[in-house]
């Protein structure tokens, strides 16, 4: 039980704390750096846009084990779990 609580805690941890993060390959990295003073600068959202697209596959895949989710969740806080 305990290491499930842990296992939990440190998913929520890392899942709701934010972190200025720098998601790029090389080549976005190089194209940035080159157009970062010019006047159609794409240096500004393209970091966004970056973890944005990197953010999409958790959500899925959060959104199709929701009910396993919500039945660990319901474990956990000791309540019974209706059985479909």
């Amino acid at each position: 039980m305990k290491k499930d609580s842990l296992i939990i805690f440190v998913f929520i941890c890392v899942a709701f704390i934010s972190f200025d993060l720098t998601a790029q390959c090389a080549m976005c990295k190089e194209v940035v750096n080159s157009s970062q003073n010019g006047p159609n600068s794409i240096a500004k959202n393209l970091n966004t846009g970056i973890l944005y697209l990197m953010a999409i596959p958790y959500l899925m895949i959060a959104f199709i084990f929701r009910k396993q989710i919500k039945s660990l969740y319901l474990t956990l806080r000791g309540k019974k779990v209706k059985e479909e």
